[in-house]
Order: C-alpha cells, then sequence, then structure tokens
C-alpha cells in the first residue's frame, strides 16, 4: 500500500468530487447521504465495539478495521459537505473558534512544561 500523502481538507473534497463527477447519478440527496453516514457510522460502532467493547467478532465476519470505517464515514462526510457546497476547511476553523471561547474553561488544562 502506498504511503498516503499529506492533504488539506479542500483536496480531499475535490478528490471526492472528481470521483463522483465521473457518473451520471452524481451526489446522493441530502437524506439519502444523512441515511448512509448513519449506516457507515454504525459499522464503525460495530468495529469498535468488537476490538473494545465486550462483543467479539463472529468466526465468518470479515476482517475490517476501525481506520477503514473511519475512511468510509470521512468519504461520505465529505459527499454530504460537496452535495450542500460547505467548504469543510472553512467549517472546522468555525467550530474550532467556536471550542476555544465557548468552551475555553470547560476542561482541565495540562500544565504546561519549562
Amino acid at each position: 500500500m502506498k504511503m498516503a500523502e499529506n492533504k488539506s481538507i479542500r483536496q480531499m473534497q475535490k478528490e471526492v468530487d472528481d470521483y463522483i463527477s465521473q457518473f451520471k447519478e452524481g451526489y446522493f440527496s441530502p437524506l439519502a447521504l444523512t441515511a448512509r453516514m448513519t449506516e457507515e457510522l454504525g459499522e464503525l460502532a460495530r468495529e469498535i465495539n468488537h476490538y473494545y467493547g465486550e462483543k467479539p467478532k463472529k468466526p465468518d465476519e470479515k476482517p475490517k478495521t476501525v481506520a477503514e470505517e473511519l475512511g468510509d464515514l470521512l468519504f461520505v462526510v465529505i459527499c454530504m459537505a460537496n452535495a450542500l457546497h460547505i467548504d469543510l476547511q472553512e467549517a472546522h476553523t468555525m467550530v474550532l473558534q467556536k471550542f476555544n471561547t465557548r468552551d475555553k474553561d470547560r476542561w482541565t488544562r495540562k500544565e504546561q512544561e519549562e
């Protein structure tokens, strides 16, 4: 497997758009994408439960990884953003700004090492 290069969120959005744009059907509707996102989140939860929870895989279940399921979920999140013309890099900046202001005193900070 080729080592992944560092990509910006915008680059990932363009890659997904380039992929989806080659098909006549294009992006699914926001409602269908929400259903797909829910499905992928369920698959991620199942893998987390197998690896970190009390429910081991059945002997006949195919091996999947948490990374694979996170990747599937990320793909659908990017599809949703692209379908709705949302720049995820801008959305990420906005949410970090919100957390850094609204929640700045919410959690116990680690001591600064000198």
